[in-house]
């Protein structure tokens, strides 16, 4: 059964209405690889981007930043987050550039969120373990790619490669932030591209701490 979206919002809020405060400062240490993603969205002038959970702003803000000819969205289904997020946004001057919204990444529309049925690119950074729904977040989220478009994903691998007594460590402290690895994000994803016959790359970061994984729509 899927969460509810009001309880999900409050869950969101009350684990991040401090946090977010210091998250971009914190999280560069360990939520690696997302400006890989980005480097590799390479949207076409004009292209719309979306970011499924934008949180803070800070991958919306450096995509304009990368692709001036862009147009860029995102939401977040907690309004604190994205409080944090219009306020960065407006003092980087992009207001004019960046469209933010509330939504719930199993149930979302383009179209009634920001009158975009689809977007040329759209990703998910660090977001998919943090939403309990996450399978039907990334059927939506592929749903929203507009034909020959992509779907960008990283988030926590594996650490097949780590020692077990960091992967344990690291768990642990994760749960804290109501943070849950999907250990079988690969196959998921792989599973969907297949269904749609779009073409799926897998990439393991830094020894498996994370995965970055690319659907191209045909």
């Amino acid at each position: 059964m899927l969460e509810a979206a009001g309880d999900a919002a409050s869950r969101m809020d009350a684990v991040y209405g401090i946090q977010r405060h210091i998250y971009d400062a914190s999280r560069k240490y360990y939520l690696l690889g997302r400006d890989r993603l980005l480097d590799g969205l390479e949207p076409p002038p004009g292209a719309s981007v979306l970011e499924v959970g934008c949180g803070t702003g800070r991958n919306l803000i450096l995509a304009a930043r990368r692709y001036p000819g862009a147009r860029l969205f995102g939401f977040d289904i907690s309004a604190m987050m994205l409080e944090t997020a219009a306020r960065s946004i407006a003092r980087k001057g992009l207001a004019d550039r960046i469209s933010l919204a509330r939504g719930d990444a199993a149930r979302f529309s383009g179209a009634a969120l920001f009158g975009m049925p689809e977007f040329d690119r759209v990703f998910i950074s660090y977001a998919l373990s943090m939403i309990p729904p996450w399978r039907e977040a990334v059927r939506q989220a592929l749903r929203a790619v507009a034909p020959g478009g992509s779907l960008h994903v990283v988030d926590f691998g594996g650490q097949s490669e780590l020692p077990r007594w960091f992967r344990g460590g690291l768990a642990a402290w994760l749960r804290q932030f109501s943070v849950e690895p999907r250990a079988d994000l690969e196959a998921e994803l792989g599973a969907t591209a297949e269904a749609i016959g779009a073409r799926v790359s897998f990439e393991r970061l830094y020894r498996d701490y994370a995965r970055h994984i690319v659907l191209e729509r045909p």
